[in-house]
């Protein structure tokens, strides 16, 4: 009676992942010679354990990641300008606490796209808000944003994500009122967030696909000073791995 109690207090209280735990503890009879501290202890690391994969999973949900990629699967062997040291510098995200933006660049293939969400699924990891987005998916929303009376919403949301993605920056033009709204998203994160940038348009050609001059200016002032760049190079994994295949098959 008095453990069905206990139960019923621990389900009231949420304490989800210490009520499995006790459930478990309860049906393996060696864990009766373990004496209370360490039995607690168990316990306690178990809810701990189970709200951190709750937290990640709602974080993860979140960001809407284009592809399910993890830091521990970069592909070093393809030579496409991944510095091992680098990277792993980069990896260690203390550039998202600061406020600071990484561009990453490269031809089609090379892998953006993915290391992008590779490093968002990290900063899920540690805890950070994320938010994957095409660029033009972006310009969707915000003209969506004006007409529906959501504008303030959706920038107030964008604002709060530490790390923001943005995919396929530049391959969409840009009009009078996209440029407004970028320079808005842009300034409001400046020094307050961090910006992921992905594009296959490297970094000098920014300013002409941006188009009027002096948002042009503001904009990639905001965004490229002292940001972090990584340029990946290379021919497309898309083909490396196309031709490893038709080679396989001829074997």
């Amino acid at each position: 009676m008095l453990m069905q109690q206990t139960r019923e207090h621990l389900h009231t209280l949420r304490l989800t992942g210490l009520l499995q735990a006790l459930e478990e503890q309860l049906e393996q009879p060696a864990a009766s010679e373990l004496g209370f501290e360490q039995r607690l202890a168990m316990l306690v690391d178990r809810e701990v354990l189970y709200r951190e994969n709750r937290r990640l999973g709602r974080l993860l949900r979140a960001a809407k990641l284009r592809v399910n990629a993890c830091v521990e699967d970069i592909d070093y062997r393809h030579p496409r300008g991944l510095d091992k040291s680098r990277v792993a510098s980069l990896l260690l995200l203390d550039w998202i606490p600061k406020s600071l933006n990484l561009c990453l660049t490269g031809p089609t293939g090379c892998g953006k796209t993915w290391l992008a969400c590779a490093i968002g699924n990290e900063a899920c990891r540690r805890g950070y808000s994320v938010r994957y987005l095409r660029l033009p998916r972006l310009f969707e929303m915000l003209r969506i944003a004006h007409g529906d009376g959501s504008y303030p919403r959706l920038m107030n949301q964008l604002l709060k994500t530490d790390l923001l993605i943005l995919d396929d920056w530049g391959i969409q033009k840009v009009s009078a009122a996209l440029r407004n709204d970028l320079m808005e998203v842009i300034e409001d994160r400046h020094g307050r967030r961090s910006t992921l940038i992905a594009s296959q348009l490297p970094t000098e050609y920014w300013h002409e696909y941006i188009g009027e001059a002096t948002l042009a200016d503001a904009i990639l002032d905001r965004l490229l000073h002292g940001a972090y760049r990584l340029n990946l190079t290379g021919e497309s994994l898309r083909k490396t791995t196309s031709k490893l295949t038709e080679r396989d098959r001829s074997v």
